[in-house]
């Protein structure tokens, strides 16, 4: 029996180091979590958790690019090229045949005309257009209609140039 009371008294002395150590960390707000015991918590989480509650239903593919959009600031520039994509049908076939969206930046959308005197009929129209756009956005996005004409070609450069005024509205 002597032997077995030196044993017992380790024993005990280890089991109260441990219970204080335990009882240390609970003052220090660790959990007691061991692995075992963190895989059962985990899956009695997965057993109360119920595939349509509040915050589990799936969202559709729509709303998530649709936040996605919004977030990043995107918005105004999809709808733009959702519009330039339709051009066709938003500004009408005799239009879209002579012209076609540049570039759109910070309210101003700039189109390219086929000819000269096309490029003069869409300013003149560029209030029209403009009201038809943003009706089709069902707001106020394009505020300024740039309307440039066909580039011709530069006649300024050359060995055999001749001073003067140049060719007139020859491309149109």
């Amino acid at each position: 029996m002597t032997d077995d009371e030196p044993t017992r008294s380790a024993q005990d002395l280890a089991r109260e180091a441990m219970e204080r150590a335990r009882a240390s960390a609970r003052q220090r707000g660790a959990s007691r979590t061991t692995p075992k015991a963190g895989r059962r918590q985990r899956e009695d989480k997965r057993r109360q958790s119920q595939p349509y509650s509040n915050g589990r239903d799936p969202a559709a593919m729509s709303e998530a690019v649709d936040a996605l959009l919004r977030r990043m600031g995107w918005t105004e520039q999809i709808e733009v090229s959702g519009v330039t994509g339709r051009w066709r049908e938003v500004v009408g076939d005799q239009i879209a045949d002579h012209c076609e969206p540049v570039t759109f930046e910070e309210g101003v959308l700039t189109v390219k005309a086929s000819s000269t005197a096309w490029a003069t009929q869409l300013r003149i129209m560029s209030g029209q257009i403009r009201h038809r756009i943003n009706e089709e956005f069902g707001r106020d996005i394009v505020r300024e209609l740039t309307v440039l004409g066909p580039t011709a070609r530069t006649w300024q450069r050359g060995q055999r140039r001749v001073p003067g005024r140049g060719p007139r509205d020859t491309y149109g």
